[in-house]
């Protein structure tokens, strides 16, 4: 038989998905539930711990606690990097989310630094690079509203990008069409990509950064662009709130019985 706890916790959680309790509701406080005869007061404390650590809900002093938002915004796995978007438009990878989830956003939520460091071992991995090698890093936190979703981290190699807007930090995409596009004008097109994806335990910093709730993981993005000549342009590695993606792929089932090579 379950715990006392974890009964109250699964009815708790049963009445969040129905509706009954619906996103930004405040669940009843702890004295109220005590009083209805659902527990003792460490019973309904450990019930609400238990559905903060499921990502169900927030709490926090002053607010109590809160069901969370439970509508996350697609990412797009392939048709976010669409070339009418960025090369002959301005929606760039992050915009092009918010429009497919029907989301507002500004420009301005994206920010990001832009150093010179050497090259972490990953990045030195993907580019072929010795050990020491120097790389700009272009690192960006997104936000949606007030909310961050996730940091990605550009890595490019000096000659490909020095003079160009991805080593401007200014706030927002590196102008029209973001950094693929300046890519595209530096004459280096995208042409193929590689994205690998890790679930793990976010570190303390992450968890300040993305203003994680307890029990939350993130996912961790690896993506290597490459030119039609497999140059490497681009290894970026992106950290990602589990909760406020639902991650979306929409391509053609390979078939290399009928497509044969060489």
């Amino acid at each position: 038989m379950a715990a006392k706890w974890r009964e109250l916790a699964d009815k708790l959680a049963e009445e969040i998905r129905s509706g009954k309790y619906e996103p930004g509701r405040q669940l009843p406080h702890i004295r109220e539930l005590v009083e209805k005869g659902a527990g003792s007061k460490s019973t309904v404390h450990a019930a609400y711990k238990a559905l903060e650590a499921e990502g169900l809900v927030t709490s926090s002093r002053g607010h109590g606690t809160v069901v969370r938002e439970q509508a996350p915004l697609k990412r797009l796995g392939i048709a976010r990097y669409d070339k009418a978007k960025w090369r002959d438009g301005d929606e760039v990878a992050f915009i092009a989310d918010r429009v497919a989830s029907g989301r507002a956003y500004r420009r301005n939520e994206q920010t990001q630094t832009v150093s010179l460091v050497e090259a972490p071992a990953l990045v030195a991995a993907a580019y072929g690079l010795p050990e020491g090698a120097e790389v700009y890093a272009r690192a960006r936190l997104v936000k949606e509203g007030e909310q961050p979703t996730h940091t990605l981290t550009s890595y490019y190699l000096p000659e490909h990008v020095e003079g160009t807007r991805l080593v401007d930090p200014t706030p927002g995409p590196a102008g029209r069409g973001g950094g693929f596009r300046v890519l595209y004008d530096a004459g280096y097109e995208i042409d193929h990509m590689k994205e690998q994806l890790f679930a793990r335990v976010p570190t303390a910093d992450e968890v300040k950064q993305l203003q994680l709730p307890p029990g939350e993981p993130v996912v961790e993005l690896h993506r290597t662009a490459y030119t039609a000549e497999d140059l490497v342009v681009e290894f970026a590695i992106g950290v990602h709130a589990a909760s406020r993606f639902a991650w979306e792929y929409d391509f053609k089932v390979p078939d290399s019985a009928a497509d044969p090579k060489g």
